[in-house]
């Protein structure tokens, strides 16, 4: 029995990290590629006889439909009770990024992988460290709470990063605009162009701006599209944007002007901002300070008087 628990407790350690290998691999795969099904159905169409751009493009469809037929399953327990929560949940994947039709199905399913993967390791450390009881039970719950938030903070996280990214590059991006419009271009050329010029250096905000001139091609309207715009990313930038070319359009006036002043607003802005964060740095350098620095400073020049009051006290205190 002894040899079989240390080997037991041997070959748990490899278990519990392909288990969070294969988990991470499918959270990673899932969230992280860009690559959609109309896109790869255009390169297959593009080119009839070229293979996929990686190679292994059959696992990742197979572990797509798997994902795909099970979410469905998988998404139940964690359902929106309402309109207004599921309005929020598909509000926060859009601002993400992730807008496609099983968006919501897909990240419900994840949360149920993820409990369940926390419950196998946080269950099964505790089992073998602790033993069967309350404490046990009490650990294996914290550990499928955290797994259950872990897709609630890498939501929260690539939210937060394509939110920055398109406000860093909205300057840059509104300056092409102005000179798109002054050199002759309309409104829907220069969105055209800033993506297409843009797709390198900030490809989150190109997307935007490429996925806006799509719907005015398609038909439909610029206020419409505009005002979608400005919603789905989230950006209060963003949204001025749009409600500034909305009305300089309603009204006949200048776009170029228009938008030059709201680059120029732009830019101050985040000097402002940096300016704040360089002020908070004073403060925010006390704990570090206090907690590691002062310790030591206190340890190197109290140190040694304490040592030599404790040798020349102790033995008077004992006469």
């Amino acid at each position: 029995m002894l040899i079989a628990a240390l080997d037991f407790v041997s070959i748990l350690p490899i278990a519990l990290f392909i288990a969070f290998a294969i988990g991470a691999y499918v959270v990673f795969d899932t969230f992280f590629n860009k690559r959609t099904r109309t896109d790869e159905l255009l390169d297959r169409l593009k080119n009839p006889g070229e293979k996929s751009r990686d190679g292994n493009s059959l696992s990742k469809d197979g572990i797509a439909k798997i994902l795909e037929k099970a979410s469905p399953t998988l998404s139940k327990p964690f359902q929106p009770k309402n309109e207004k929560e599921a309005g929020m949940l598909n509000e926060r994947l859009t601002t993400a990024g992730f807008r496609g039709e099983n968006a919501v199905k897909i990240y419900l399913a994840l949360k149920t992988v993820c409990c369940v993967i926390g419950l196998f390791m946080g269950g099964g450390v505790a089992l073998v460290l602790g033993g069967f009881s309350m404490g046990t039970l009490m650990k294996a719950g914290m550990v499928v709470l955290l797994g259950f938030f872990v897709p609630d903070m890498i939501l929260m996280f690539i939210g937060k990063s394509r939110r920055q990214k398109i406000f860093l590059g909205l300057p840059d991006a509104l300056d092409l605009m102005v000179v798109c419009v002054e050199a002759g271009l309309g409104l829907d050329q220069a969105m055209r162009k800033v993506s297409e010029e843009m797709s390198e250096t900030n490809p989150v905000l190109a997307g935007e701006f490429k996925q806006s001139n799509q719907q005015l091609q398609m038909g439909r309207g610029r206020e419409e599209v505009l005002n979608e715009l400005g919603s789905r990313c989230g950006v209060d930038d963003l949204k001025a944007l749009a409600s500034i070319i909305i009305q300089a359009d309603k009204f006949g006036s200048s776009i170029a002007k228009a938008l030059r002043v709201q680059s120029d607003s732009m830019r101050v802005r985040r000097r402002q901002i940096a300016e704040e964060k360089a002020a908070k740095t004073a403060v925010k350098l006390i704990f570090p300070l206090v907690i590691f620095i002062f310790p030591g400073i206190f340890v190197v020049l109290v140190g040694p008087a304490a040592i030599t009051m404790i040798n020349e006290m102790l033995p008077a205190m004992q006469r």
